[in-house]
């Protein structure tokens, strides 16, 4: 059977819309928050309220009849925010983790909220809360804790790297209901930011991403109602927290779009030096009897479109609900190593041009090493995708 690799025409608008923005919104002010870290960007307002009442259409649009010719192939949500995800990378990936209402934590509310708690937050802006002080990538070490108190559960604990943690009005709070119980008893809470008990510490000075915030958040008897936590409250020993962790099926792949927009842009500008230096790339020739450097950037868009299929197939698996926690792993291994190796090599060929900040090149390297990190780090997903290939447990394999 054929394979179509060309996105169905229902997305055009939205490659055409976010793509607009990402070149005359973003990229002419990326440099401007990449200096002024911390001071939100305000250009963002108005974009934020669009996409939103874009998203409301998108979602009654998607709810009719697929118009694909195959009824059971659906391309849907997590397709579209793959698809934005990689046109507004290739504008700034900070300013894109900065647009109101898009926060990581409303991927987590549509991965495992149930039909009334999407309702309910359905307006929010929710970032997500994950890494603690005492663990990096060991999601099932966390140890901040939910106590339940009748009709409410009491948050205790601290969060760092918490994207958005001072910009978005509620933060998902994974946090554990019983440590006897290990991973199985983690859960993920809605936490509005005005509740009391929930502080911002601080926020980081980063080597990229700079015009988006990563905070420190502190819970302190912070009191929220039992209906916020997603999901089941049940603790099923046998399922362990994959509801949980169904969240990083569905954002990892988003992430892995922003390693592929990144690493576009970076391919573009290098082929634009390449030609300006007289080197053209030319895909009739071997790769072997061009210059160096030109050899050197049709391996570089090999990986990049070798990362792109692996992105879009993860997004597709997730909206035909098939498992995809294999797929997502590899979506974002391959696409965090390829973007750092993209960019480095874009700043090492324009020497003086890469380094300098007359020019976008050097912002680009700094912003593709956290593609690699969050959400999961490369080891991490080494280690997830031999665990599923090999068939083997968290505990088998460590």
């Amino acid at each position: 059977m054929a394979i179509n690799l060309e996105l169905p025409k229902k997305f055009d608008s939205t490659v055409e819309r976010t793509h607009l923005a990402a070149e005359h919104i973003f990229r002419p002010i990326s440099r401007k928050y990449d200096n002024a870290e911390h001071e939100y960007p305000t250009e963002l307002d108005e974009l934020g309220k669009l996409a939103q009442q874009s998203r409301q259409k998108e979602k009654a649009a998607d709810g009719d009849k697929p118009a694909e010719a195959d009824a059971d192939t659906v391309n849907g949500p997590n397709m579209r925010a793959l698809i934005s995800a990689r046109e507004m990378s290739w504008g700034d990936v900070g300013l894109l983790l900065s647009i109101p209402h898009q926060g990581l934590g409303n991927a987590a509310i549509a991965a495992v909220a149930n039909p009334e708690q999407l309702e309910k937050f359905s307006g929010v802006w929710a970032a997500m809360a994950i890494t603690e002080p005492s663990f990096g990538s060991d999601s099932a070490a966390v140890s901040t804790t939910a106590t339940r108190d009748g009709g409410e559960y009491v948050i205790n604990g601290e969060k760092i790297f918490v994207t958005a943690g001072s910009r978005a009005d509620h933060v998902v709070v994974w946090a554990t209901v019983d440590r006897s119980a290990g991973r199985a008893a983690i859960k993920s809470f809605v936490v509005p930011m005005t509740t009391e008990g929930v502080t911002v510490a601080r926020l980081e000075h980063k080597l990229g991403i700079r015009s988006s915030d990563t905070a420190v958040l502190r819970f302190e008897n912070a009191r929220v109602p039992a209906d916020n936590l997603l999901g089941s409250p049940e603790v099923d020993t046998k399922k362990a927290f994959a509801g949980v962790m169904q969240t990083f099926d569905n954002t990892r792949p988003v992430v892995a779009a922003m390693a592929i927009g990144l690493g576009r842009a970076a391919l573009e500008e290098l082929r634009r030096m390449l030609e300006e230096a007289g080197h053209p790339v030319d895909y009739d020739k071997p790769a072997a009897a061009q210059h160096a450097s030109v050899c050197e950037f049709i391996r570089l868009e090999s990986d990049w479109e070798a990362s792109w299929l692996h992105t879009v197939r993860a997004a597709w698996m997730a909206d035909n609900k098939q498992p995809n926690s294999a797929e997502a792993s590899m979506s974002k291994a391959k696409a965090g190593r390829t973007v750092t190796d993209i960019t480095n090599k874009a700043v090492e060929v324009g020497a003086t041009a890469g380094f300098s900040e007359t020019q976008l090149l050097e912002k680009w390297a700094r912003d593709a090493k956290i593609l690699d990190i969050f959400e999961g780090t490369q080891q991490i997903q080494q280690l997830i995708i031999a665990r599923r290939v090999l068939g083997k447990s968290s505990a088998d394999l460590k």
